[in-house]
């Protein structure tokens, strides 16, 4: 376990968006562990996928019919609908004590911290890539974000996130990082800090050291 579920941003052009939301976690049905919602205190259903990376740690130290806080990728459906990806769980206080007991795991390699808290609170999220659309009289934002790719074959395509929030149209094409919260069925811009332009050059070369550094 990290000692944070948002790592540090390692490069001033790191695409990303990642979030935290505490909900319960319910499965489309026994057969189909990896596809379901995650229902919030609201009782909003939000449409989720658990990626393979956590099923066995969910599986066997997650009970499923309590609350916790997700680590979770957002992405809109039909450029719409939120809709988000599973990719962790934070809870050190209840994971660090299980994977110590259960796996015989050395207590310091499991976790640094003991506290669940975290500064930024549930439902926030960190979104950083172009700023491809913006309409500030409607709140509207799109931005698009670059991912790595999976394996050398498949190029990873960029996907756009649709967000509510006023940021001003002439920082269009620019590489922007936004702290944004998610309410209900919302992502909304909370703050947002403009990096620099992006020109076509640096995009090709992050594209090419995106995939240098899988090889």
């Amino acid at each position: 376990m990290q000692n944070h579920p948002i790592p540090s941003v390692t490069d001033p052009l790191q695409y990303r968006a990642i979030g935290l939301v505490r909900g319960i976690y319910k499965p489309q049905d026994d057969d189909t562990f990896t596809r379901g919602v995650l229902i919030d205190s609201k009782g909003n259903e939000i449409d989720s996928v658990v990626l393979g990376r956590v099923i066995t740690l969910i599986r066997n130290h997650v009970p499923l019919e309590k609350p916790h806080l997700w680590v979770v990728y957002p992405r809109c459906r039909n450029n719409q609908n939120l809709h988000l990806q599973i990719t962790g769980v934070w809870e050190p206080s209840t994971l660090k004590k299980d994977l110590v007991e259960s796996d015989g795991l050395n207590e310091d390699s499991v976790s640094q911290i003991n506290s669940d808290s975290l500064l930024e609170g549930d439902d926030y999220f960190s979104v950083r890539g172009e700023l491809i659309f913006t309409k500030p009289e409607e709140k509207e934002v799109v931005i698009k974000i670059r991912q790595k790719p999976r394996n050398q074959q498949k190029k990873a395509l960029p996907f756009k996130l649709n967000l509510k929030g006023d940021v001003p149209i002439n920082y269009l094409k620019q590489f922007i990082s936004l702290d944004v919260r998610r309410v209900d069925y919302q992502l909304l811009v909370e703050n947002f800090q403009i990096i620099g332009p992006l020109s076509q050059h640096q995009i090709n070369n992050k594209s090419k050291k995106i995939l240098k550094n899988k090889d």
